[in-house]
């Protein structure tokens, strides 16, 4: 990665051996994982503070250390080893990343929006390694101190980084997008998530434009052509809309999908993704404009798309007791999602019996009771069986009465009871689908409904 004397260029004020060649291969942010030749940052949280643990750091591998300045270093500290003073670790982090940036020069694509974002990123890193040495954001690691260690993981001969950043508040994003200075942006919808923070969706709009702030304009900003919150608001050559309606600059057209995939055309090229919905097609309508910017013609993004890796935990297919269909798609959950993924459900072909259980969505605010609500009109007579859990996903069974009487839907209390009333609709016929938040944790219903 780089050595600690380059890292004094950043951080002029140090002790020890910090002007000797010592290699570091990899970040310590936490002491209870080995990370052997690592710099150890200890962050500050409002209840922790892991400048404590700087002698653990040093026995799992540190070979050097930011540090507060003002703070006292444990007695035990080597004299030689490498201590960098610096006023704020997290800041410290970010700009360590930014020099590691700048150094291995990647071409930087900056992903947001309030659902899709890390299937988004999954999509364009699996096509761009197709002609590109490709890193991206593991996981969800796409906050200040997330983004900053997806950066520092990045091999030396990276030449494409995928970023995903996503945010609670304003001026999140604005920070991320100005330390990653990307080059290409995409924000692939404007949805209700955070609504909690933010009060209203053309707040939220304006969030997620923030990553345009570090926006290099070397390359191309791609949205959500059928989003009036964003059309209205963006506009230049730079510019490339993707949606349905006739106004996108780029009109997803000819589509057809099966259970498992789905074919389109943009621009009049045909592509085919293995994976089912319309949301996933926009998804995948962006990543190609990108792709086609950077020079890969339509066989080789066609060849990505069916080399995917996915991220866990959304739309996961397992096999479950008597051969029912089990779609874990709990990772996380907002009023936008929860109706894309039922859609997705209602037009599976395979099985007859559809059964959604869904759980609470977070960070809604004073608009929870509405917005879970507003699921029920996205579930149609498709649906057999509707089974929520939560504090207010309730409220989908209450607007479903008054929808669909004749589903067969109920809320549970505890995930126990809500998992042995479902052993009785498990069978060959039967798709059942989890969807939440996070926190809800539904995916620790899959033990019961898989062999």
């Amino acid at each position: 990665m780089f050595t600690v004397k380059e890292l004094t260029k950043v951080f002029p004020e140090y002790r020890g051996a910090a002007n000797d060649s010592i290699l570091i291969r990899g970040m310590m942010t936490d002491t209870r994982k080995e990370v052997k030749q690592s710099l150890f940052v200890p962050i500050v949280g409002e209840s922790f503070d892991a400048h404590q643990f700087l002698t653990e750091a040093i026995k799992q591998g540190a070979v050097a250390a930011l540090w507060q300045k003002g703070r006292s270093l444990p007695e035990a500290v080597p004299t030689e080893f490498p201590v960098l003073f610096v006023d704020d670790t997290t800041a410290a982090l970010q700009q360590t990343a930014k020099f590691y940036l700048d150094k291995v020069a990647p071409t930087v694509i900056g992903v947001t929006g309030s659902n899709g974002k890390t299937t988004t990123k999954d999509l364009t890193a699996s096509i761009l390694q197709v002609k590109y040495k490709t890193h991206k954001t593991a996981g969800n690691y796409n906050n200040h101190i997330g983004l900053p260690l997806t950066i520092l993981a990045m091999p030396l001969d990276t030449e494409v980084a995928v970023l995903e950043m996503g945010m609670n508040k304003l001026g999140e994003i604005s920070l991320l997008s100005k330390l990653a200075q990307p080059d290409h942006v995409m924000i692939t919808n404007i949805g209700e998530s955070h609504i909690e923070y933010l009060g209203s969706r053309e707040n939220i709009a304006r969030a997620k434009l923030e990553i345009l702030d570090g926006w290099s304009k070397r390359g191309l900003f791609v949205f959500d052509g059928d989003e009036p919150l964003l059309t209205s608001l963006v506009s230049g050559s730079s510019s490339v809309s993707c949606g349905f309606s006739e106004g996108a600059s780029k009109p997803i057209q000819h589509i057809e999908m099966t259970d498992d995939d789905s074919s389109f055309k943009l621009d009049n090229v045909p592509y085919h993704i293995p994976m089912s919905g319309r949301h996933n097609i926009k998804n995948a309508s962006y990543v190609i404009a990108i792709a086609t910017s950077l020079g890969l013609t339509a066989e080789e993004i066609n060849r990505g798309f069916n080399h995917l890796e996915m991220s866990g935990m959304r739309f996961e297919k397992h096999k479950g007791k008597q051969g029912a269909l089990i779609i874990n798609d709990a990772y996380n959950a907002s009023p936008t999602s929860m109706k894309a993924v039922i859609e997705v459900v209602c037009h599976l072909k395979d099985k007859k019996n559809k059964v959604l259980v869904l759980g609470d969505m977070f960070e809604l605010g004073d608009h929870a009771a509405d917005l879970h609500a507003s699921v029920a009109s996205a579930i149609t007579e498709q649906i057999h069986t509707v089974y929520t859990i939560g504090e207010h996903a309730g409220m989908i069974i209450k607007a479903l009465k008054a929808t669909h009487p004749e589903i067969e839907s109920k809320h549970f209390q505890t995930k126990q009871s809500l998992s042995d009333q479902l052993q009785d609709k498990l069978t060959s016929e039967t798709v059942v689908l989890l969807k939440a938040s996070r926190g809800m944790k539904l995916e620790e219903i899959m033990n019961d409904l898989t062999n």
